[in-house]
């Protein structure tokens, strides 16, 4: 018996590529067909240090600033792996197996959480006074959007004042916050995601549903973004790829679209950005405790025809 033939694929067929998936899911690979990014947009990178040693990271386009741990001294901690990790969706080589969203801009990197955390903490933690610091000193730095992941902490109905500040000083130096919602599936906020000038972010998962252990709550759903957040591969500080789940993740890929965005809009101001990205869904007004799903293309539409108005061309 001779083997059978083998069978006849679609003529559309392509193989599953989850991280193909996960940006098609928000409409991002138009926009990076467009542009890779530009170097004077700045991200603010609040995180675990980043070993910027990694062959498919674009360590040209990597600042550090002294923070809590400074540099990975162990690639093998989980905080440096973390940080790496959302580094590698952000600024990894095109074609590296990362989301690479946008190598071409500036990744400025303030790490918040130490290498010597303990293990059995299943999120990153920083106390608002570290948080509050990285924030002016990152805005102070040039940054134009800062990705946070602190938001993971759990949420307190206690006003940091501190915090409030610092966030305040972001939205008047028209610096745009990036925070994940947190992953103890929680009704409710933080400090951070109830701030009105930060977009919090909602992991989604393949099904196009928030993740059940996503934070949610009024100012999430009013305010906020959903992102892909489930199994994505990005950079092992170890080297390879390695895969993550939650709403770190997803603030990246909101983070990313937002320096896309304004590498294709450089005279967009924050608001304009923010306007865009958030009301990119037809502008409806929000009652649900879930965030819509981000759509990058609809949001660069949406810029289009705003500097349009003014008699701004991209």
């Amino acid at each position: 018996m001779g083997r059978p033939p083998a069978p006849r694929l679609p003529a559309d067929w392509r193989p599953v590529n989850p991280v193909h998936d996960a940006l098609e899911s928000v409409r991002l690979p138009p926009l990076m067909a467009r542009t890779s990014g530009r170097p004077e947009v700045v991200i603010g990178l609040l995180d675990g240090p980043v070993a910027v040693g990694h062959p498919d990271l674009a360590s040209e386009s990597i600042r550090e600033l002294p923070g809590v741990a400074g540099r990975c001294t162990q690639v093998s901690s989980r905080i440096c792996q973390h940080g790496t990790f959302i580094a590698g969706i952000l600024t990894a080589r095109r074609g590296s197996g990362a989301p690479a969203l946008c190598p071409g801009s500036s990744l400025l990197v303030r790490p918040i959480f130490g290498e010597t955390m303990e293990a059995a903490e299943r999120l990153p933690s920083a106390s608002p006074r570290q948080v509050a610091e990285a924030i002016g000193e990152s805005v102070d730095s040039g940054a134009w959007v800062l990705n946070l992941s602190a938001a993971s902490a759990v949420p307190s109905t206690r006003v940091e004042q501190q915090l409030r500040d610092a966030l305040d000083y972001a939205a008047s130096r028209d610096v745009i916050v990036v925070a994940a919602a947190g992953n103890q599936a929680t009704l409710g906020s933080s400090a951070i995601t109830r701030h009105p000038w930060v977009l919090p972010v909602v992991g989604f998962g393949s099904d196009g549903r928030p993740q059940v252990q996503s934070n949610l709550g009024g100012s999430i759903g009013r305010r906020g973004l959903g992102a892909p957040g489930e199994d994505i591969a990005s950079l092992a500080a170890t080297g390879g790829l390695a895969r993550q789940t939650g709403t770190s993740v997803a603030a990246a890929f909101v983070t990313g679209a937002i320096a896309l965005l304004w590498s294709e809009f450089p005279d967009a101001t924050a608001l304009e950005i923010k306007a865009a990205v958030t009301h990119g869904q037809g502008g409806q007004r929000r009652t649900s405790v879930a965030p819509p799903l981000l759509d990058a293309w609809a949001a660069h539409e949406v810029l289009s025809r705003t500097l349009a108005r003014r008699g701004v061309t991209a």
